[in-house]
């Protein structure tokens, strides 16, 4: 009675992001009641592992009292501090000190946000405020890489080049320009690192001279493209475009709201890729999802820009709840459990994750398996040499997740017909195991969907 009442007052009331509103009032809202570790557990008492950790934010995974203690505490002795008129508080000044410790290179500088959608805006800000205070206002065009995902916020959708975030909302704007990905499957120069990278290399080049190398403030990338399909770029890639961008005087964001806080084996993709950008992008994993909050992290070369150029007067830039205490301390808490063992648990696991993913490259339906550490997607086809995708008329997105979910396991199922997995770095062996057990029962019965049987012929 319950749940039927929940599934009424959610079709009559709750506005559910990125979804289709009829469908979602036929359908009905799935009801999750409760959690812990990896496992999640709805409204009927069904319980499943959480492949994606929410939607690739609860790292640490579910249930740690430490994470609620500290959050309590916090409430009860200041649940709330501005960082307007230079005041601050405790927890938000070491969590930013922290941050910048364990930050690459010298971005030493960081502003809260409440999410990865707002940090992104707030880049687009600085870099616009940068480069009117080193007297350059005409650089006001930026770029970034189709099928990337930098928020659905107005400014931020544009820089996102997924089409469902632009149809109906007018963007993107005049001034934000994409470049293709790298996606190494289907890559129209083949899938050699090499070959993916000088072709990267010159498409970015060719954009940043149509447009004029006097004319670029940013260029923007995520390490591995997350809601594009889990796009793994080949290693040296990013650092062979950052390398351009600094050429040509162009910042470089990286989007970390993703891969940050342990998804791709240490705390940021960056040290892994070796590179340090003039800003980084964090949110999600930063409080493991049990708060919002995000972070932009700025180098000392920017920040000295703006403060300079600013000299007395006030950068206007800022959010009511930016640096928010308890937010704070949460990521406190949450960079204790990551560096206490979740990060060497997460290699682990991960290393699990993406050894059995491969073994499932015999099914007939799977065309490429790509990841690294607990980020990794599985790629479906019903023609392995021609990579034909899923016909459309299959619904993967929905179909696959039902039955994904109805065997227990909580995945992201692109349209394109692409698994994807964020799972927690809390998963034990026998999680991993489930996920693996569950994801291939999941592809048997898609094997068996009659309108993916007729594509096959």
């Amino acid at each position: 009675m319950l749940a039927n009442s929940l599934i009424e007052l959610d079709r009559a009331h709750l506005i559910h992001p990125v979804s289709s509103y009829r469908g979602h009032e036929k359908l009905g809202v799935r009801v999750l009641r409760s959690a812990k570790g990896a496992t999640v557990t709805d409204a009927s008492g069904h319980q499943l592992v959480d492949g994606f950790a929410g939607l690739w934010c609860v790292n640490a995974g579910y249930g740690h009292e430490s994470i609620v203690e500290a959050a309590a505490r916090q409430m009860r002795e200041l649940p709330y501090a501005t960082g307007y008129f230079d005041l601050g508080c405790e927890v938000a000044i070491r969590l930013a000190a922290e941050l910048a410790d364990r930050a690459p290179g010298d971005l030493n500088h960081v502003f809260f946000t409440l999410g990865g959608s707002d940090a992104v805006d707030s880049t687009v800000r600085f870099v616009r405020y940068y480069w009117h205070a080193k007297g350059k206002p005409e650089r006001d065009q930026f770029i970034s890489i189709e099928q990337g995902y930098h928020g659905s916020s107005t400014v931020g959708a544009g820089l996102t080049a997924l089409p469902g975030f632009h149809a109906g909302f007018g963007v993107p704007f005049d001034w934000q320009h994409k470049i293709p990905s790298p996606y190494p499957y289907r890559n129209p120069v083949g899938t050699d690192a090499d070959a993916i990278i000088a072709a990267s290399v010159a498409d970015l080049k060719a954009k940043i001279e149509a447009i004029g190398a006097d004319r670029v403030a940013a260029f923007y990338a995520e390490p591995i493209q997350g809601s594009g399909g889990v796009i793994v770029p080949p290693k040296g890639w990013i650092k062979a475009i950052r390398n351009l961008c600094s050429q040509y005087d162009i910042l470089f964001i990286a989007d970390e709201v993703i891969t940050g806080f342990g998804r791709t084996g240490p705390l940021f993709a960056c040290t892994h890729d070796e590179i340090v950008p003039d800003f980084m992008t964090t949110a999600k994993g930063l409080t493991s999802g049990y708060v919002p909050m995000g972070a932009v992290f700025m180098s000392d070369r920017v920040y000295d820009v703006i403060a300079d150029g600013a000299g007395n007067a006030a950068v206007g830039h800022g959010y009511t709840y930016s640096a928010h205490p308890v937010s704070a301390a949460v990521g406190l808490e949450v960079l204790k459990l990551y560096e206490g063992g979740l990060l060497q648990n997460g290699i682990k696991a991960g290393t699990r994750l993406m050894a059995g993913l491969e073994s499932l490259r015999d099914h007939p339906l799977v065309g490429d398996v790509r990841g690294r550490g607990l980020l990794a997607a599985v790629e479906l086809v019903v023609d392995k040499a021609k990579k034909t995708p899923l016909p459309s008329n299959a619904a993967p997105a929905r179909r696959i997740f039902d039955r994904a979910w109805d065997n227990g396991l909580v995945i992201r199922a692109f349209a394109q017909g692409v698994l994807g997995y964020a799972p927690p770095l809390c998963c034990t062996d026998d999680d991993i195991d489930a996920i693996l057990e569950r994801t291939r029962k999941t592809l048997d019965q898609t094997l068996e969907d009659p309108d993916v049987r007729e594509a096959m012929r």
